[in-house]
């Protein structure tokens, strides 16, 4: 044989070797996570606990009070609900980006006709699950509507967004009608629930006047303060605010917010005559900006963290709303919940892990933004819910498909399953704050991150991995060192979310993705949709307050380290 001639290849096949042997060290290299829960951090508040849809009539449908009930029992605390056209006029039949409730109509001589059975049907399915209404006041009932036909809208998935756009969304003809439709919907709901549970729920009104509104800026404000008035009125101690703008990071979304807050402040109320108008609580949009790059989603916080960042900034920036509950009205990925993923291939992180781990990692940046800017950060509303009577895993922003969850659910549950006080986190693949709301996690590597709390018997700690682009790569090992346990013994749980757990999408792929699947699959996929563990539950010796525990993170996979004691 000549030696010669094989030697090239020898010393390519070395190298090879070499190459794959530093890549899978490389894959494989141990990151290390560190919990101290001798260091608090801040409040381990709730502000998760917040979800909201455009359809409120699937509010009182099979599945979407099968999923309600699962959003009330994930949370400790009561969960808030907001939904679009509580105000609307027609039959309160379902359609996407279409709800109605006939709350408000006239008869021939204009005089004022209130129906709120719907409304009640609506706010019976939160109240009765222990739910808490962030009660939004629009949009305009045809009949006070200065533009009122076209009214009903037909949009579907692909026709242009704008068409949506009709007669709700103008100004009313009549501000006193407005006012008095206002006042009568809240006096009726202290009837019907009584003034303290009315008192615990938070009124706002209207929907990003920024788009959703055919109207100027000024009548827009004369509209809030006609509704606010009419509040006011019913419920003196009532809270209400606005404006819940979007896209806060533009120059003209931030426009309106100044210009919002000093109307509040020291306008002219066109209501009442006198000087500013009732704010008792700021809410603004974040979304993100996810696209298709050569057939891979590719998503980006950084748009909707840096939207947040400015939301918190202004309030932070006037006295007057340096301490009011600021609220994220709607926080997402994206913008539109109703676009699915044939219409829209971005969308396509929906239905899978990406999606989960894309909500752990940016909600443990609302905390870390909200301590940055020192607020008084209430809640951030996931826009997303259910649609019923839609084809199977279709690629729309919600929780659950035809009543099975998807394995987003499960990131709430397992922040139901932390309280008490966030702790000190350090690991050597977690973004920096800073850095993640400039350019998100776009780098070679993905983010291993952390969040974590203890209260009095239990602790929490919630890891991912996370990258922008939504790219299958192996299980790497991470070690998680846990200082500052205060019992010698514990329970370790290991929940995790990932392609075999937590995961129902997975599951129905397997079956072979069917349409109309049977009720023995219906029932896996459920059980499927569940929060999973890793093994059984163990019970662990703690030495000098300090437990070290290895587990394996799929890319975009999340896991809950939980102890009690």
């Amino acid at each position: 044989m000549n030696r010669l001639a094989i030697k090239p290849a020898y010393f390519a096949i070395i190298l090879l070797i070499s190459a794959s042997t530093s890549f899978a060290q490389t894959i494989l290299k141990k990151t290390d996570v560190s919990i101290n829960f001798n260091k608090p951090v801040g409040e381990m508040y709730p502000m998760w606990a917040w979800f909201g849809y455009d359809e409120p009539n699937y509010t009182y449908m099979k599945d979407g009070k099968k999923l309600l009930t699962e959003l009330a029992a994930l949370s400790p605390t009561p969960v808030f609900v907001r939904a679009h056209s509580l105000l609307v006029t027609g039959d309160g039949t379902a359609a996407l980006k279409w709800g109605s409730t006939n709350a408000y109509t006239e008869d021939a001589s204009g005089k004022p006709i209130y129906d709120w059975k719907i409304i009640d049907s609506i706010f019976d399915t939160y109240v009765k699950r222990g739910m808490k209404p962030l009660a939004q006041i629009g949009f305009m009932p045809q009949a006070l509507s200065t533009h009122p036909e076209p009214y009903r809208h037909y949009w579907k998935p692909g026709d242009p967004y704008g068409d949506i756009m009709t007669g709700w969304a103008y100004p009313p003809k009549d501000y006193d009608k407005w006012r008095e439709l206002v006042y009568q919907w809240v006096k009726h709901s202290v009837e019907r629930y009584g003034k303290e549970e009315v008192e615990s729920w938070y009124w706002e009104v209207w929907n990003e006047p920024n788009y959703y509104w055919k109207g100027t800026m000024e009548e827009f404000f004369k509209t809030y303060d006609y509704a606010a008035d009419g509040v006011k009125r019913a419920l003196p101690t009532a809270k209400i605010g606005g404006l819940d703008i979007a896209s806060t990071r533009s120059e003209g979304a931030q426009k309106w917010m100044h210009a919002f807050i000093k109307h509040c402040i020291n306008g002219k109320n066109e209501a009442t005559g006198k000087t500013g108008a009732p704010l008792d609580a700021f809410l603004f949009h974040a979304k993100g900006e996810p696209q298709l790059v050569k057939g891979v989603v590719r998503m980006n916080m950084g748009p909707q963290l840096r939207d947040i960042s400015m939301g918190f900034k202004i309030a932070a920036s006037y006295p007057e709303t340096k301490n009011l509950p600021l609220i994220i009205g709607e926080s997402d990925p994206e913008g539109c919940a109703a676009c699915g993923m044939a219409t829209n291939p971005q969308n396509a992180y929906r239905n899978g892990t990406m999606y989960s781990s894309y909500t752990a990692a940016s909600f443990a940046r609302k905390y870390l933004l909200a301590d940055k800017y020192d607020v008084n950060f209430l809640g951030a509303v996931s826009w997303s819910f259910e649609f019923e009577n839609q084809p199977w895993f279709y690629g729309f922003r919600d929780l659950a498909t035809n009543g099975v969850n998807k394995p987003v659910l499960n990131v709430f549950r397992m922040f139901g399953k932390m309280s008490g006080k966030r702790v000190e986190v350090q690991s050597d693949r977690m973004v920096p704050l800073d850095e993640i709301v400039a350019k998100s996690v776009q780098g070679e590597k993905s983010e291993i991150g952390a969040l974590a709390s203890i209260d009095k018997k239990t602790a929490g700690v919630m890891v991912w991995n996370y990258h922008d682009l939504d790219v299958a790569g192996a299980a790497e090992p991470v070690q998680v060192t846990l200082a500052g346990i205060p019992a010698k013994k514990v329970t370790f749980t290991h929940y995790t979310i990932d392609s075999e757990h937590s995961n129902s999408y997975e599951v129905w792929k397997k079956m072979g993705s069917p349409q109309n699947p049977t009720a023995t699959q219906i029932s896996t996929l459920e059980k499927a949709g569940q929060l999973e563990t890793v093994g059984k539950p163990k019970k662990l010796d703690v030495k000098n307050g300090e437990l070290k525990i290895d587990i394996a993170l799929q890319r975009q996979a999340v896991s809950l380290i939980k102890l009690d004691w």
